[in-house]
């Protein structure tokens, strides 16, 4: 977890894929972190990719970094716990402008079943399971 999410922190910016019926759909997004040993993200319910990720919950992150990168291919599940919010607060502190733990549109979610994979452009490859 944390080789992960330390790669994650030195890309600043991270990509998550979802699926709109038969079309991909892919947004930047700038916030992981580890809350009960599970890879976390934060959204707000009211974008599209929350309804997306309920529809389907299977998604993939790219996040790269020069000419290496991490791809982490799963299923997502969503955690309501008032804690996880605040956690997600307190690492990065820039979302109290937008949310509040209780504020009834900030979610959070997490791989259940996941698999990362870091390779380079060498071909240099290394997986793990989440």
């Amino acid at each position: 977890m944390k080789e992960i999410l330390d790669f994650i922190a030195g890309c600043k910016l991270f990509f998550l894929a979802t699926a709109e019926g038969d079309q991909p759909r892919v947004r930047p997004i700038g916030v992981a972190f580890d809350y009960k040993g599970k890879l976390s993200f934060c959204t707000n319910n009211k974008k599209k990719m929350f309804a997306q990720m309920k529809a389907n919950r299977k998604v993939e992150i790219c996040a790269a970094d020069g000419d290496k990168w991490v791809r982490i291919s799963g299923t997502v599940g969503f955690n309501p716990e008032r804690a996880a919010k605040e956690k997600a607060l307190e690492a990065a502190p820039m979302l109290k402008t937008m949310y509040k733990a209780d504020d009834g549109i900030f979610e959070i979610f997490y791989f259940e079943n996941a698999v990362a994979v870091f390779e380079d452009m060498r071909g240099n490859k290394k997986e793990l399971t989440l």
